[in-house]
Parts: C-alpha cells; sequence; structure tokens
C-alpha cells in the first residue's frame, strides 16, 4: 500500500507500518479503557536490553563523580587570582556537561524500561467526526493541497464524517478545488473577531485557523482529525486512531511524523534525527497517559479543546496546548484528561529538503520548548500528577540541555586552549577507559533501541548514525534559539515552505556553524603558540570543528554533485536543442 498523490513514495512498506501496534480488536465488556503491552515485555532478548539501560547511566554517572571527584580539583599556588577562577568556571562546565549526560542517558533507559503501545481497538460507530487541514496562499501549492483532501476522500469511517478545507486566505482556486472534490471549505479571512493581535484566534497563525473553525463549527462534531498540509492520510487513518476515544478520558491520539520525500540527505537525516522521540520518547508518554501532542497527524476531541479555551497561543501550539490539556480534568469523570500514542504510520509528509529549512524547524520547535518552561511548566506541580510531570520534565529539558551543552563544552575548549586552564586533572588513561566504556554502552542502548524504529523509510538493521549526526549539529541552533529565548526575543510561526517551493540555500544559510567553527579554529591555532597542549582538549576542540563544519561539507558536495548531473545531462543534449534553450531564455535568466 501506498499513499496515494505523492510521487516517489513506491517501495515502502507503509502497509506492514500503518499495523506496528496490531491487529483491531474488540473493547472488552464493562467501562472500557485503553489497555496498552510493554515493549520490553514482549522481548525475547530483553536481559540484554537491561544490563544496557542499567549500565549506561551508572557508568556514565562514576565518570561524572570521577572527573569532579575533590582530590583531582586544580590547585595552583602563587598563579594569579584569575586563572584560579578560570579552573573554577571549567571545573563547573565540566561537571555540567557530565551532569546532563547523565541525565540524558538516564532518560534514554528509563523510556526503554517504560515503552509501551496501546492494544488498538474498532471505532465506536456514530461517532461525528471533521477532518481538517489548513491552507496557505502564497505559502502552499495547490498541487500539494489537492494529494492531501484526496487521501482524506479515500479515509473509512463507521460514522459521519466531513472534510474541511481551512483556508487563511479565501484564495478562489481553493475554493474551487473544494467544490471539485466535495470537501467543505472554511476561512476566517476578513472577520476581525477572528484575526487578532495575539491570544487563540490570534491572525496568521495555524491556531488561529483551528480555533476560529472550532467556534464557527465545532458543535456539529465529537472529534476533529488533523493533518498538515503537506501530509496524505491512509485510508485507515480513523479507523486506526478513534476507537481509543472510547475511553471517556482521552482528549487526544498522535501517530509518528514520518517525510515521504526521501531523496535528499537533508530529508532523510533529519527522519532519523526523529528515530528517539517517536520511537521511543512517546511510546514512554504512553506509560504516563500523556504522549506529548504533536500536530502533523491526529484526532482530538472538541470538548476537551474547548475546556482549555481552544489551542494554545504558542509558536508550537501542538506541544502547548497537549501540556495544558495534560494539566486539567475530565469534568465528566473527574480523572486527568489522557491521551494516547500510536507507533501506526497513518500518513506521510514532507521533511525539509533544504539546510535552511530544516534549521528553521529546529529553531521553532526548540523555541517553542523554550517558551513552554518558560511560561507554563511552573504551573504543573501543582495541577499535573507526578509520573506525568516526571515524564515531561525529561521530555523538555532535552533542548536546553543540548544548548548548554554546546556552550559549555565551547566555553572549556577555549578557557584551556586560549589560557591553560584546567578544572581538573585526572589520569589519562582511567579517564579514556570510563569515557570509552560509557560512551560504548550508550551507543549499545541506542543500536538496541533501533529495532522499534517506527519509520518506513530507514533500512532494517541501520543505524541511525544520520541521525545522531543530525541531532549534533542542531546544538548551536538550540544554543541560538535558547539565547533567544532568554533575551525576550519576539519569535514568529513561520510555513515550512513546502513542495518545489523549498528555501535554497546558501552560504550565510551557515553562519551560526560557521561562527563557532572560527572560535574553534583560532583556539586550536592560539594552544599551538601558547604550548597548551593537552590532548583530550585539542580533540574536542577538533571534533567539535567538525560538527560545526559538516553541514557547509555536506552542502558543497551536495551542490558540486548536482552541477556535475547537470553537466552531464548537457553533454548529452543536441546542438540543435541547446540552441533552442538558449533563444529561449528570458534576459537575466539563470
Amino acid at each position: 500500500m501506498r499513499p496515494e498523490g505523492y510521487d516517489g513514495y513506491d517501495g515502502y512498506d507503509y502497509d506492514t507500518h500503518s499495523r506496528l501496534a496490531g491487529p483491531l480488536t474488540e473493547p472488552s465488556g464493562g467501562a472500557y479503557q485503553v489497555e496498552y503491552t510493554s515493549l520490553l515485555a514482549r522481548e525475547p532478548h530483553r536481559i540484554r536490553a537491561v544490563l544496557l539501560m542499567t549500565l549506561a547511566p551508572v557508568l556514565t554517572g562514576v565518570l561524572l563523580v570521577y572527573l569532579v571527584w575533590p582530590t583531582h580539583w586544580v590547585e595552583r599556588e602563587g598563579g594569579d587570582r584569575w586563572l584560579v577562577w578560570l579552573d573554577l568556571t571549567m571545573l563547573i562546565s565540566i561537571g555540567l556537561v557530565e551532569l546532563f549526560m547523565v541525565v540524558n542517558v538516564a532518560s534514554v533507559a528509563h523510556a526503554t524500561m517504560v515503552a509501551r503501545d496501546p492494544v488498538p481497538v474498532r471505532p465506536e460507530p456514530g461517532v461525528r467526526v471533521a477532518f481538517l487541514t489548513t491552507y496557505v496562499p502564497g505559502k502552499e501549492p495547490l498541487s500539494m493541497v489537492r494529494a492531501t483532501l484526496e487521501g482524506a476522500r479515500r479515509i473509512t469511517h463507521p460514522g459521519p464524517l466531513d472534510v474541511w478545507l481551512l483556508d487563511e486566505g479565501d484564495d478562489p482556486g481553493a475554493r474551487a478545488l473544494c467544490a471539485e472534490l466535495g470537501v467543505r471549505h472554511f476561512t476566517r479571512h476578513g472577520v476581525p473577531e477572528w484575526n487578532r493581535p495575539a491570544g487563540v484566534h490570534k491572525a496568521r497563525t495555524k491556531h488561529g485557523n483551528y480555533n476560529a473553525w472550532i467556534a464557527r463549527h465545532g458543535d456539529a462534531y465529537d472529534l476533529f482529525a488533523s493533518v498538515d498540509t503537506d501530509h496524505v492520510p491512509l485510508p485507515e487513518f480513523l479507523e486506526r486512531m478513534t476507537g481509543y476515544f472510547r475511553d471517556p478520558d482521552i482528549a487526544f491520539v498522535v501517530g509518528p511524523q514520518v517525510y515521504g520525500n526521501y531523496t535528499s540527505p537533508v530529508t532523510k537525516a533529519a527522519e532519523s534525527q526523529q528515530f528517539l522521540f517517536h520511537a521511543l520518547i512517546q511510546r514512554a508518554g504512553n506509560r504516563y497517559r500523556a504522549p506529548m501532542f504533536v500536530g502533523t497527524n491526529n484526532v482530538v476531541r472538541i470538548a476537551a479543546v474547548r475546556q482549555i479555551g481552544g489551542l494554545y497561543d504558542s509558536i508550537t501550539e501542538d506541544m502547548a496546548t497537549g501540556f495544558e490539556l495534560h494539566r486539567r480534568r475530565n469534568p465528566g469523570t473527574g480523572r486527568h484528561w489522557r491521551s494516547v500514542y500510536t507507533p501506526d504510520v497513518l500518513a506521510v509528509g514532507e521533511g525539509p529538503a533544504s539546510w535552511t529549512d530544516f534549521f528553521t524547524q529546529q529553531l521553532r520547535w526548540s523555541r517553542g520548548t523554550y517558551e513552554t518552561l518558560f511560561t507554563q511548566y511552573w504551573k504543573a506541580p501543582f495541577t499535573m500528577p507526578p509520573g506525568r510531570l516526571f515524564s515531561y520534565s525529561l521530555m523538555l529539558v532535552y533542548y536546553p540541555m543540548t544548548a548548554v551543552n554546546w556552550f559549555l563544552g565551547i566555553l572549556s575548549c577555549v578557557l584551556f586552549l586560549w589560557f591553560g586552564a584546567s578544572g581538573t586533572q585526572v589520569a589519562a588513561s582511567v579517564w579514556l577507559m570510563l569515557y570509552s566504556d560509557a560512551a560504548a554502552l550508550q551507543i549499545g542502548l541506542y543500536l538496541w533501541n533501533r529495532r522499534h524504529n517506527v519509520s518506513p523509510h530507514e533500512p532494517r538493521g541501520s543505524g541511525g548514525l544520520a541521525g545522531m549526526a543530525m541531532s549534533a549539529l542542531s546544538a548551536p541552533i538550540y544554543l541560538k534559539s535558547f539565547t533567544e529565548a532568554l533575551t525576550r526575543r519576539p519569535s514568529r510561526f513561520v510555513v515550512t515552505p513546502k513542495g518545489d517551493g523549498a528555501s535554497p540555500d546558501r552560504l550565510m544559510t551557515f553562519r551560526v556553524h560557521l561562527g563557532w567553527a572560527a572560535v574553534l579554529v583560532t583556539s586550536l591555532a592560539a594552544s599551538v603558540v601558547l604550548g597548551h597542549t593537552h590532548a583530550a582538549m585539542r580533540t574536542w576542540a577538533v571534533l567539535a570543528t567538525a560538527v560545526s563544519l559538516a553541514p557547509v561539507a555536506v552542502w558543497a558536495v551536495t551542490r558540486w554533485r548536482e552541477r556535475r548531473e547537470r553537466r552531464a545531462l548537457l553533454d548529452h543534449v543536441p546542438e540543435p536543442a541547446l540552441a533552442v534553450a538558449r533563444t529561449t531564455t528570458p534576459t537575466g535568466g539563470s
């Protein structure tokens, strides 16, 4: 099976991946609640996993303790006082870097232990569903909207189902497309009360568009299903998602995000980067009945969203909305609202095809996390169950820890390479043994979890190295976003260009990475002149430089290959055809 409407999807097993949670079942008698199966419990070699998820955080913690043990602190006699302060700064930096590493490894180990899948049940007949997707004229091609709407029209559902296009600009072409396909059209264009400067009806935002539709048409439906405009839903989209709403406390159900335009190096690496979140972290959220709300493909109980006043006003409205829902109780049962993550791939979309679009996406996602931490998180200890708060905390600290780790790592390099500062002095052989063993266990845990990958695109047995690399080189972007959040620089929602409208990459696309590379290369050169030659610090500086330059190198190699392919094609074009092409090229064209 393949989603119709996109080219290039052939060859991928969407059929199997749309049923990863198992076959549909009939709900058991009595009051229904969602049931789950543990990933670890059904693993035949789980002793290996238990050893990995125990030893990886323990050995990482041992490395932390060894590095910051008081007898290893640097003591300078008769030295400049400013150098003592630099030593202290470096000691704190090393301690924090290793502490964050312990938290990160412990988070993966915890997710490995508690991850679980829901047991799918058949939908309840007669549930009224509206299938929604949005359209921003000029930002998204109508051909893409057509593919999404045609996919939605093929969805099966045992009850009333209407397909809606939420048109941000009241585009005549969009109206004509809806009339042709038998799709209902909605627009808030020209309605002042639905186009506010801020809030739930904020103009030119996805959440504002959805909230306007809810205000106008929400009473007519029990649930709304939605996908981003670049996602084509499979026919069983509702069949595999809506059955969980038999449980009255389910506020929303979400599925994984996969990229069907699986051709460019950036897109492939971007999907691989999401492995841990969609294959493991979200499944761990099922343990606490609170996986994160993901806006790319989902089904939502309208009454639950209305209870919190609508989709939340945030640059990442999906995560912020889910956070608010998980703090609230269902007035009908008195229990906290719950959510479900299904590993079933039920919609296939487009990922960023250029570095410019990838960096923009990562900036937005990380900035939304920081906003949730700064503006919403403080309310959670008073309103959210402890297990759910713990799960959310582990998810929310990823971006800030990665950002701060990058900064502290560079700071440590600069302090040593320029000034010779050294917060701790340890035996190189012991450090190397502990570090290599801890790293091997962390990678082993990651690779073991790869068997739970939900992507139909990545080859079975692949190690996910591209995803690990993509996570590493995203760190400077997360730091940029973190700095902007701390300084309260305004953020705005940017529609990621779709289809052939991918943003072009230029050298300035990589200005953040090139800036850090300049700092590191200058520091390495200074260390040669100043005689600060510790092998471990130089190695780290070289690795950080490689991370900074990696996206530039991939971009340069990709451009070179594309130009070579174009030249090869031109070499095979007959001379008369080339002459016609030259005479018909517009003035100034390239």
